[in-house]
């Protein structure tokens, strides 16, 4: 079954059909799956299989069986079965009802309560931690794929006020090599909102095997980049998850990086300071 074909099998039909052919650790799953659908479509792969009492990788092979890629196809499809097709724009809108001044907002108060429950969720001591990271790195290096590319480059943009030497990347292979070059002493900062970005997690393991610290900033507790990260902060979101782009909580990880860049810039006030002055020399050629 192809998951974008527009005859596929509905996924809890599909999902009944073959359960009969399921091993026992399957159709636990599938049992699971069946019984709070509108669930699911707000867990990772691992939150999932935490409440199945199994492993991750039992997950993606009952997915695979279904006919999808993998877990986040299975769940976009099982999605557009249990909810309203519209939320898939945005979860608060109602394209019948709203008109543009609710639509705004909606919009800005989601963003708001993002910002503020992501500020409320900071492990002070995890923070601490990243920060003298960051300020001791020999190079830090920003990788963000798709959505997170943007918030790599801007968290790159801030940073090289500071001094230190630091690069973003966006390319899956760039991301890679760059990383398998690294040595001790190098930061990495991988940026995914779901935490189970494949090219995210290979450029990080490829680091790590480099020698470098690694940190993650995800909106995901129980992901992938949570367990391979050596740090990592968090941000929070009431967004549908089955989206695949990241919207209000794109704003918190903003957040996230201006709260990091400050306190590092603060920790090398001096070198900060004279670069924020050579490049407002520089960018002042550029402007009438």
């Amino acid at each position: 079954m192809n998951a974008s074909t527009p005859h596929a099998p509905r996924v809890l039909t599909q999902l009944r059909a073959i359960y009969t052919q399921l091993s026992g650790k399957e159709q636990q799953i599938a049992d699971y799956i069946l019984e709070h659908a509108s669930e699911i479509i707000h867990f990772s792969i691992t939150e999932l299989a935490d409440q199945c009492q199994c492993a991750d990788a039992t997950v993606f092979r009952l997915c695979r069986r279904l006919g999808f890629r993998g877990y986040q196809a299975f769940k976009i499809a099982l999605a557009s079965e249990v909810t309203n097709p519209k939320q898939t724009i945005h979860q608060e809108i109602n394209l019948d009802d709203d008109d543009v001044s609710a639509i705004a907002e909606k919009i800005f108060t989601a963003n708001i309560e993002t910002i503020r429950d992501t500020q409320q969720i900071i492990n002070k001591d995890e923070l601490m931690k990243i920060v003298s990271c960051l300020e001791n790195a020999s190079r830090i290096e920003f990788y963000g794929s798709g959505g997170s590319a943007v918030i790599a480059q801007d968290a790159y943009h801030k940073f090289m006020r500071t001094g230190i030497p630091c690069l973003y990347h966006s390319d899956a292979h760039y991301q890679v090599m760059s990383a398998s070059l690294l040595t001790k002493g190098a930061v990495v900062v991988g940026i995914s909102h779901s935490g189970s970005n494949k090219d995210i997690l290979a450029a990080l393991q490829v680091a790590k095997e480099a020698g470098a610290k690694t940190i993650g900033i995800t909106s995901y507790g129980k992901s992938p980049l949570v367990r391979l990260a050596d740090m990592c902060l968090y941000t929070t979101s009431r967004e549908t998850v089955f989206r695949t782009e990241a919207l209000s909580s794109r704003l918190a990880q903003l957040s996230l990086i201006d709260l990091l860049y400050v306190a590092v810039s603060l920790r090398r006030q001096e070198d900060t300071i004279a670069n924020i002055q050579h490049i407002r020399e520089a960018i002042s050629l550029k402007r009438l």
